[in-house]
């Protein structure tokens, strides 16, 4: 079957480890279901996947994509949750200690056809399009867990995302106005502040500006780059919800501010099942667009992958088969 793939890991060219080809059609194991790919949508995750970041080198060659929406084999609709826990584990299974996401340990959604668990397949509400289906799997619910189960916001405070245009950053934006938080965002140029404020932030600021007041949570994806002035940005009590650190992992602590003002730091990654479903719900109840940056048949897939390495980014891009 057609498919997009990294042949081997390549911490230094990893496009040249990009692959447009075929593979062999998967085994569907007793519990498992074929399905279809409709859409699936690109993340930070696939280029660590080609650098070789978190996958073992025997599991190469590993085709590529953590989530997508597609058909059952009955016709069904579906949106693809990407953790794969342990059938064993009971409850979030984003603690799971043998836990792992598609294109970690089994073959992912750049194909024509993946393989997941049933219970990972969630029945996609009819509102939402096969390419707005396909962001919601990784970019979207990682925000939705961050603001809603992490960050113990309530209607009317005020969030600060720190990076305007990526994923995350503009399901965040999204979410939060239509959960009524007042939305404030950084970004790096004026064209990705517009975006911002386009889907709904109330107000943007370049990235490390002095803001007009300190807000009750910060949203971290940026790391390194921006970490001063989360901190700095926070009330006393405030909370830092990170769930990346694409400029850098290894920022100033500032222990004193974080002791003194009793402020709060809490990691975040993807989000449960139910959380998902959640979140779908939202969405069509909420009546929420998806920002898709880039759509592009999967052919054309190093095009979006180079658009990512580069920053050229407004919210997601998704590949159709």
């Amino acid at each position: 079957m057609f498919a997009v793939y990294a042949a081997e890991p390549n911490a230094d060219a990893p496009l040249d480890s990009l692959t447009v080809g075929e593979r062999p059609a998967p085994e569907v194991p007793d519990g498992w279901v074929a399905v279809t790919v409709t859409a699936a949508s690109l993340n930070m995750h696939d280029i660590w996947t080609l650098r070789g970041v978190g996958i073992k080198p025997d599991q190469f060659p590993m085709i590529l994509g953590c989530d997508g929406a597609g058909t059952l084999p009955d016709g069904t609709e579906v949106v693809l949750h990407s953790v794969i826990g342990d059938p064993a584990w009971d409850g979030d299974e984003t603690l799971d200690p043998k836990r792992t996401l598609l294109t970690e340990k089994h073959q992912g959604t750049f194909a024509e056809t993946v393989v997941v668990p049933a219970r990972n397949a969630v029945p996609k509400p009819a509102g939402l399009s096969a390419a707005q289906a396909a962001v919601m799997g990784t970019a979207w619910l990682t925000a939705y867990r961050m603001l809603f189960t992490k960050s113990g916001l309530r209607p009317g405070q005020t969030m600060l995302v720190q990076g305007a245009s990526g994923g995350v950053s503009t399901a965040l934006v999204q979410l939060g106005r239509a959960a009524g938080m007042r939305v404030w965002v950084t970004g790096r140029t004026e064209e990705k502040r517009a975006v911002a404020e386009r889907l709904g932030a109330h107000a943007t600021f370049p990235s490390g500006e002095r803001l007009p007041e300190r807000v009750d949570a910060v949203f971290e994806t940026v790391g390194d780059a921006t970490w001063s002035h989360s901190m700095r940005a926070l009330k006393p009590g405030g909370v830092i919800v990170v769930s990346g650190s694409t400029s850098g992992p290894n920022p100033g602590a500032d222990l004193q501010r974080l002791f003194f003002l009793q402020l709060r730091v809490l990691g975040s990654t993807m989000g449960t099942r139910q959380e998902l479903a959640d979140l779908l719900r939202f969405v069509e109840n909420t009546g929420i667009s998806p920002e898709i940056g880039h759509e592009l048949p999967m052919d054309r897939a190093e095009e979006g992958f180079r658009a990512m390495l580069d920053g050229d980014t407004a919210g997601k891009i998704v590949f159709t088969p």
